[in-house]
């Protein structure tokens, strides 16, 4: 089968189209036919081994794909590695099946990103009624999901940050309240101004740095700052534990995988939950899939090098057949 592999870690330079054996599945896991694979900043750290989850050599990379099984199911599903290929296998714990009139785009917006936002919205943040929520790199693929739900759940004001124009007025059309630089070299004092001189209640960030800094900084008392990523691949200064009692703040921290694992009583786990909860929203018309570009596996490299460089919005994906 045609696929990406990975044999030493590093930029996008180091993912090369091979032609590898057909992977076989083991106990508890389905083969999959790819019909698309999801592209995540993840599977940036991912190739440079500087993700959470530390990977081996050789690798494919991938962590999500839609496509369908031996039998004729039209699934999406979250793989550990192997989803930049024609054929990737999936824990049976971690496949969906697609309810009709959901496509590729939208199955794939949900899994990893809209799964995440929800996450971050309902079990990180808690998110109440008529809090202020900021939304960090709202045009991307978190963000987009973000942004909505925070609007449907009745959040009071939600304010975007994105590095461009274009990006901003995506945040804005859809259902930002105002939306900011996030470039802006004092990021607490901007968010104070979009929030009508107020602290804000939540801050969901995958940036990093200074950005998670000053957004910690700009909590209201009681507010959460939910963190589930470092895209500027800068550490935020350590926080002492001490220092949150000021104004009765609280720092979270999220992954994915643990969702798998997270029990719910009515739906298995809580990933389960969310994308019942998600696939729901979709087929009733109030949440929407932003795309964001399609590549084929010969232009993975490309791909990673437009992730990087913060030139996409919504969600990318790579088609397996060119």
């Amino acid at each position: 089968m045609r696929a990406i592999q990975i044999t030493e870690f590093g930029g996008p330079e180091v993912l090369q189209q091979a032609e590898l054996p057909d992977p076989v599945p083991g106990e508890n896991e389905v083969l999959i036919n790819v019909s698309r694979a999801g592209i995540n900043y993840a599977d940036t750290h991912q190739a440079e081994n500087s993700y959470l989850a530390k990977a081996t050599l050789p690798m494919t990379p991938g962590g999500e794909v839609v496509g369908t099984t031996s039998d004729g199911r039209r699934v999406v599903a979250l793989t550990s590695s192997g989803g930049y290929a024609e054929k990737a296998l999936a824990h049976v714990g971690a496949t969906f099946d697609v309810p009709d009139g959901v496509d590729d785009l939208t199955a794939l917006s949900l899994i990893v990103q809209g799964a995440t936002a929800w996450l971050l919205l309902r079990k990180s943040a808690h998110l109440e009624a008529g809090e202020s929520v900021v939304v960090h790199a709202a045009a991307g693929g978190v963000g987009t999901i973000a942004v909505q739900l925070a609007k449907l759940w009745g959040a009071g004001r939600v304010i975007a940050t994105a590095s461009s124009d274009d990006k901003r007025k995506l945040a804005l059309d859809l259902g930002a309240d105002v939306a900011i630089d996030s470039r802006a070299e004092d990021m607490k004092a901007a968010l104070l101004e979009a929030n009508e001189g107020r602290r804000v209640d939540v801050v969901l960030d995958m940036t990093g740095g200074a950005t998670t800094d000053q957004s910690l900084a700009a909590l209201a008392p009681f507010g959460r700052l939910a963190f589930y990523g470092m895209a500027s691949r800068e550490a935020p200064q350590a926080v002492e534990p001490r220092s949150l009692l000021l104004h009765s703040t609280t720092v979270a921290g999220m992954w994915l995988p643990h969702a798998l694992k997270v029990r719910d009583a009515e739906y298995g786990t809580v990933a389960h939950r969310a994308m019942a909860e998600l696939f729901q929203l979709v087929v009733d018309g109030k949440l929407k899939a932003v795309p964001g570009g399609e590549y084929g596996l010969s232009e993975a490299r490309q791909a990673h090098e437009d992730l990087r460089s913060r030139k996409t919005t919504g969600k990318l994906l790579l088609d397996p057949s060119r």
